[in-house]
């Protein structure tokens, strides 16, 4: 199982500097790849602090420019926001300028406080229509001289341009959940992203098993692959973990809330939430975290990944965003490079 990680310039206030934030990733990112991690993955988001990611393939470049190693990978880029053409060409000259680096990952979008502003009146199901149109007609761009006729889009025949390096094209991924997302992807020639966000190893093997379904039904061309997006904290000791799942729990409150759209937004940043307000909310605790998510010791994460190794996922992403400081989030990456990688190789 190859060991990547997940991250995005995160902002929690308005005295944070931008800057120092955007520096402070570019840091973890280039400790990932001296460190021997297989992938750095970044997503799309706007609008919102929480997650601060308007074009993932920004990012993908400056971070090929500072490093040298890792495949770097769009997690994910949001289907119903981009036209067919335009990412076709974007993401074949985001595979050219990483000299072939990209790992192109496509969803249908999570939030709806997105979707209100981006594309008024749209919902998950008209997202994930959209996912399924977009992905083969990109595809098909790649291929070249291709005319499309959809239900979301029509344009004439029309070559990407450019051309990715990769051929025949980069590696696609497409995040998935329901038993649907599983097939679509299969039938498409698709490896699949998945999380089972706080929740635990229930969900993380009705995920693998799904996916598996899928393969044995459809039976690709090509052998898939599978990739377990996980929150993690490689921990001193057990108090450093606990406090890893406090500032967790706290993570996904804020997650929620965003997720809900009920809660009022000032300058990007969600109305903070109080003390009470978090730990009046069933839905999330801080030994859920504890539980579910690879929070512990160095012994305690590897084995956890080791047991996701056996149930068949192919990589690991280690989410890193936490609101966590940055010093904390260094320290759990140098410790996971340090102790948990050489044990995957």
């Amino acid at each position: 199982m190859k060991l990547s990680l997940f991250l995005h310039m995160e902002r929690a206030s308005a005295d944070d500097a931008q800057e120092k934030l955007y520096e402070e990733m570019m840091q973890l990112c280039e400790i990932a790849d001296k460190g021997g991690l297989h992938a750095i993955w970044t997503g799309e988001h706007h609008g919102m602090n929480f997650t601060i990611a308007p074009n993932p393939f920004i990012n993908l470049v400056d971070i090929a420019h500072r490093t040298q190693h890792v495949r770097l990978g769009t997690g994910t880029i949001i289907a119903p926001f981009t036209h067919p053409i335009r990412l076709a060409g974007e993401a074949a000259m985001t595979d050219i300028i990483t000299n072939g680096r990209l790992e192109l990952g496509i969803a249908r979008g999570a939030y709806s406080y997105e979707y209100e502003r981006l594309m008024p009146g749209m919902d998950a199901w008209g997202a994930g229509q959209r996912m399924r149109e977009l992905v083969p007609a990109v595809k098909a761009l790649w291929k070249g001289d291709y005319t499309h006729e959809g239900e979301f889009w029509n344009f004439p025949s029309t070559t990407s341009s450019p051309l990715p390096k990769q051929q025949p094209h980069p590696p696609i991924w497409v995040a998935a959940r329901d038993p649907n997302s599983h097939e679509f992807a299969v039938k498409n020639g698709c490896n699949v992203q998945c999380t089972p966000l706080h929740q635990g190893e229930e969900e993380i093997t009705r995920l693998i098993t799904t996916f598996k379904t899928a393969c044995r039904e459809y039976s690709p061309d090509n052998p898939l692959k599978i990739m377990l997006l996980q929150h993690g904290y490689v921990a001193e000791n057990e108090a450093d973990a606990q406090q890893a799942a406090v500032e967790l729990n706290r993570f996904y409150n804020y997650f929620g809330a965003w997720f809900k759209n009920q809660r009022p937004v000032h300058q990007g940043l969600l109305q903070p939430l109080t003390d009470e307000e978090i730990a009046a909310n069933s839905y999330y605790s801080v030994e859920g975290m504890r539980n579910n998510l690879a929070i512990g010791t160095a012994d305690e994460v590897t084995s956890r990944l080791k047991n996701y190794e056996a149930m068949g996922y192919d990589e690991y992403a280690l989410w890193l965003d936490s609101g966590m400081t940055f010093e904390r989030k260094k320290a759990s990456l140098q410790r996971f490079i340090q102790h948990i990688v050489p044990e995957f190789h």
